[in-house]
């Protein structure tokens, strides 16, 4: 099993999350689209290369996103990770995966 966590913006929020949901992500036992959001704000510049989704080239953004965390089983990690990236908005899509020991 996974620990998924990722920051999204809040317009984009439900739709990711439900990206991730029809792959199965956020199932635990006999629940789904199961998930915790916690509310905060993200900071980026964009650099000159960067094709910015929010902000511009050079300039110091501050964002209100949400920071989203559900598990996921080890033969769907992958699949949840390529949904993630394709629904999220942003170029950079910020990400933390983490695999959970059984007790």
């Amino acid at each position: 099993m996974y620990k998924l966590a990722f920051f999204v913006p809040h317009e984009a929020l439900e739709g990711v999350k439900e990206a991730l949901f029809a792959t199965g992500a956020g199932r635990m036992g006999e629940y789904e689209a199961c998930c915790f959001e916690t509310r905060g704000t993200g900071q980026f510049r964009p650099l000159a290369g960067a094709n910015p989704h929010i902000g511009e080239r050079g300039t110091l953004e501050r964002v209100e996103e949400v920071k989203v965390e559900m598990v996921c089983e080890d033969a769907l990690i992958r699949t949840a990770v390529a949904a993630l990236r394709e629904a999220h908005p942003y170029e950079e899509v910020p990400i933390d995966c983490w695999r959970l020991e059984s007790f």
